[in-house]
């Protein structure tokens, strides 16, 4: 595990220590799952990205050419 000095704003420092002290954990906990949310989210962007590289509109649109049309369920409906 490795140590880092962080230094925040006051206000910022005020604000994660309530927040954390609500979730019931520590402020480097709370900050350390904020950072692996964040880290998350960009990985998952670039993995949507590559996955969306190897896409083809054409096999697409002759895929969704098999999908029947019907109307959709009432909780499925858009209003």
């Amino acid at each position: 595990m490795s140590n880092i000095s962080l230094r925040l704003p006051n206000s910022l420092h005020e604000f994660v220590r309530r927040l954390a002290e609500k979730d019931g954990v520590s402020i480097n906990q709370f900050i350390s799952i904020a950072v692996a949310e964040k880290v998350s989210a960009l990985s998952t962007e670039d993995y949507l990205e590559k996955r969306a590289e190897k896409g083809n509109r054409q096999d697409f649109l002759k895929i969704m050419k098999k999908v029947p049309i019907k109307k959709p369920e009432p909780e499925d409906e858009i209003f």
